[in-house]
């Protein structure tokens, strides 16, 4: 039999499931009644973990943002799991397995997609906001700590990031994007600045 605390776990896991695709599809504005209703619980349920709009909207960025931390910290494993234990991780490694995570998730374009849709829905949110804030804080703080000269870093991480928000306007198949994931890849295997002209 599941224990109690078991139950809470799966439950919260469904009424965020529910609240994205009802936000997805219905705008963020849609009512908790209908969010309860699409994860089979009751508004009371439902409430009962998030007690407020705000406070769904903000675990739900929490979570989205999650997925892709563990998306990076798995290609990071990766990569060091080819590496001797005494062998120190090379400069570049964590901008790898970040470039490697966003293109990762294009792989289901349609799915990756309504996660940018989503994303972009209840970002307006005044917590959300301060949520992102400071989780983008936190990846400037790590990836800064990767070894790379910090503008390198940003053109690399920033071009991946812009493949993601292209989606929205774009019908690409995810294999298009190889070249671009090789290049960005390539460019983190240099840890100076990049050689670029100055501007006149």
């Amino acid at each position: 039999m599941p224990k109690p605390q078991r139950d809470a776990v799966r439950t919260r896991a469904l009424l965020l499931t529910a609240a994205g695709r009802a936000i997805a599809t219905r705008g963020a504005s849609v009512s908790l009644d209908v969010i309860a209703r699409e994860a089979g619980v009751s508004k009371g349920g439902l409430l009962h973990h998030f007690p407020t709009r705000e406070d769904l909207l903000l675990a739900l960025m929490q979570d989205l943002l999650d997925q892709f931390t563990a998306a990076v910290d798995r290609e990071l494993e990766r990569e060091r799991a080819a590496l001797s234990p005494s062998e120190p991780a090379p400069a570049g490694t964590l901008v790898r397995a970040y470039v490697r995570a966003v293109f990762a998730d294009l792989e289901d374009g349609d799915r990756a997609r309504e996660q940018v849709t989503l994303m972009g829905m209840i970002g307006s949110s005044p917590a959300v906001t301060e949520f992102v804030r400071t989780d983008d804080e936190t990846w400037s703080a790590r990836l800064a700590s990767d070894g790379l000269d910090p503008l390198r870093a940003a053109v690399i991480t920033n071009a991946a990031d812009g493949v993601t928000g292209s989606l929205l306007w774009s019908r690409k198949e995810p294999e298009s994007y190889r070249a671009l994931q090789e290049t960005l890849i390539a460019l983190t295997y240099n840890a100076g600045p990049l050689d670029v002209a100055p501007s006149v």
